[in-house]
């Protein structure tokens, strides 16, 4: 990448909607449980899953993402924190995941990996998941749901082929998480201010070059992407879509 290229998430310390006050909070209560082995579907750059290895000092994660860039990023954060050896960031589809179960499995925002099925994805999911934790363990699962039906203008403006099918409310995906063999440790969800922050971070450092560059040959096409992720949050899913965050607990 060149000095003058459009930016990639450099404002962004997690990929979705988690303030830092939230952030440790689930840190603190997921190693309670002393885990030592940490699995993290569709991990990004794996910030979350980094954090619970400074907590963890005898813990190991593996990470597994299709997107090589977020990858990379994930290796050199852990690299400049002393955490390499513990940590692997390896780039493959979720659905072929090998090895035994984990410990902790995180699965934030990226249930939709898990299977080939069309949306709603979340039942056949949480069944995947409930066979990748060990007994004893705990799965964080972050993974959206409706706060209220969306109207027909909404979905819309939403990402192509929005459904209302392809969300639950929040009371629904707790009942699928105890029908997949989990009880329902904690409920929590992402609020006003920690999406405001995301979408905001999503596209600062893009909207910031742009009103430098605004004759660069990639300018126009990156102002339309932009315009369309902002109309999209804005007149589509901003009030209507929420994330919870549910730690689970799998039954004996």
């Amino acid at each position: 990448m060149t000095l003058t290229d459009p930016p990639r998430l450099s404002r962004l310390t997690f990929h979705g909607p988690l303030s830092e006050t939230r952030a440790a909070g689930l840190v603190d209560r997921l190693v309670r449980n002393g885990p030592a082995t940490i699995l993290d579907i569709g991990c990004g750059w794996g910030e979350l899953t980094l954090r619970l290895l400074e907590a963890q000092p005898t813990a190991t994660a593996v990470g597994v993402d299709l997107n090589a860039e977020d990858l990379a990023r994930g290796r050199r954060n852990a690299e400049a924190r002393g955490l390499a050896d513990r940590a692997d960031f390896v780039e493959g589809n979720a659905a072929e995941l090998p090895g035994a179960a984990a410990d902790l499995v995180l699965c934030l925002g990226a249930a939709q990996a898990l299977t080939d099925n069309a949306p709603p994805h979340t039942a056949d999911a949480l069944r995947v998941l409930r066979g990748l934790v060990a007994p004893g363990g705990r799965v964080l699962l972050g993974e959206g749901f409706w706060e209220r039906p969306p109207t027909a203008d909404e979905l819309a403006a939403m990402w192509p082929g929005a459904s209302a099918e392809e969300h639950h409310d929040l009371a629904t995906l707790a009942e699928l998480a105890e029908e997949a063999g989990f009880r329902v440790e904690w409920i929590e969800t992402a609020n006003r201010d920690e999406w405001e922050e995301f979408e905001s971070r999503y596209q600062s450092d893009v909207e910031v070059w742009l009103a430098a560059h605004h004759d660069h040959p990639e300018a126009a096409g990156t102002r339309e992407r932009v315009r369309r992720h902002r109309s999209s949050w804005l007149r589509g899913y901003r009030g209507v879509l929420g994330l919870a965050y549910l730690t689970l607990v799998p039954v004996d």
